[in-house]
């Protein structure tokens, strides 16, 4: 489907996350299911994406990760002791072990080695940037965490370092949820390797409560908060679980549906057409397709280019103009409270509009 000759892309954390984060847009689940450049996808259908980090916030992330994990960890552990098991004992010295190892696939076995090992020797032990692997619909997704800390009682806690800052304890939400989202990916795949180790003995516990680091204030310094991704993991293991079922999508589909950048526009966006989409105003935050999408859910007046919440409150109304017709009273059932309250909101409209034109007369 991605074209002859296309090697597939990848897909990481931010990619998994983001479906989690829109788990009924089955465009976009077909296209990550089939391995198909989304970035390279729009550009050629004429709306490319800014989606991504720019430069300088990738330096800046580098950067302040870089302190952090400094002097083998030591304010890292401290952290994850503060916030998520003060009662055990105190990180004076862990373990680092080297991961290193040819290729993804070498990687991943010997994070899995070592977090066996480190469940065997007890004490604190960081895994810096281990390679965890993930089936997703068939085929193994390589993914990198920034860190993995296990605890001296053999549990395992996933952290993510970012470069946003948190003020006065606390940071901005749509970001701190899509790096609950990122985590709960990594927790999954950690699930896997544990179920791997059930003859480990203390049998190894992976926590569903991550370590989110962040600058303090405006400072360099870090700071951090325990933040619980159970919702986020579920949603996340659903979407998966949908993913791994993309033949029934692709039997949908017409004979010969080819999404390979090098076709003639027309051709490229009746395939992508043949897709439906499920559009929202997050996409733009988490989807190179997004301006596409967006576009067409405008011109088809969609409801949907205004909010989920918007869309929520509209009910069956699924379209600009069945929302004014409802309101102007030609359309919908008055006993419908979607309906009863868009017709009181014309009327009270259309009030204040007659009044502004009464003490405009002289």
């Amino acid at each position: 489907m991605r074209g002859p000759d296309v090697p597939a892309k990848a897909l990481d954390a931010r990619a998994l996350a983001a479906l989690a984060a829109n788990p009924g847009c089955r465009r976009r689940a077909i296209l990550d299911g089939a391995g198909v450049d989304k970035a390279g996808l729009a550009s050629a259908l004429g709306a490319p994406s800014a989606f991504g980090q720019s430069q300088f916030a990738l330096t800046r992330g580098n950067a302040f990760e870089a302190r952090v994990k400094a002097d083998g960890g030591a304010e890292l552990l401290r952290l994850v002791h503060a916030r998520l098991d003060p009662g055990a004992e105190p990180p004076r010295e862990a373990h680092v072990p080297d991961l290193s190892a040819p290729g993804p696939a070498g990687r991943t076995a010997r994070t899995a080695l070592a977090l066996r090992e480190a469940v065997e020797a007890g004490g604190w032990t960081l895994l810096d940037h281990p390679m965890l692997a993930l089936d997703v619909a068939g085929s193994p997704a390589f993914l990198e965490p920034d860190a993995v800390v296990v605890h001296p009682d053999g549990s395992w806690t996933v952290v993510e370092i970012k470069s946003f800052p948190m003020l006065d304890g606390s940071a901005d939400p749509a970001k701190v949820g899509a790096a609950a989202r990122q985590a709960a990916v990594y927790v999954l795949a950690l699930e896997d390797v544990a179920g791997r180790l059930q003859d480990s003995a203390p049998a190894p516990r992976v926590r569903h409560r991550i370590l989110l680091v962040c600058p303090r204030d405006f400072s360099n310094l870090a700071t951090a908060s325990a933040v619980d991704i159970r919702k986020q993991r579920a949603v996340t293991a659903r979407q998966l679980a949908r993913l791994t079922r993309i033949e029934e999508i692709a039997a949908g589909l017409p004979e010969g549906t080819c999404f390979a950048p090098g076709l003639p526009a027309e051709e490229l966006t009746a395939a992508v057409e043949a897709v439906p989409a499920t559009y929202a105003p997050e996409c733009l935050a988490a989807c190179e397709l997004a301006f596409h999408c967006r576009e067409r859910s405008r011109s088809a007046g969609a409801v949907t280019t205004l909010g989920r919440p918007v869309r929520a409150e509209l009910g069956g109304l699924s379209t600009v103009d069945d929302v004014l017709a409802a309101a102007r009273g030609e359309l919908g059932d008055p006993g419908d409270p979607a309906v009863a309250a868009l017709r009181r909101a014309a009327a009270l409209r259309a009030e204040a509009l007659s009044g502004r034109e009464v003490a405009a007369c002289p």
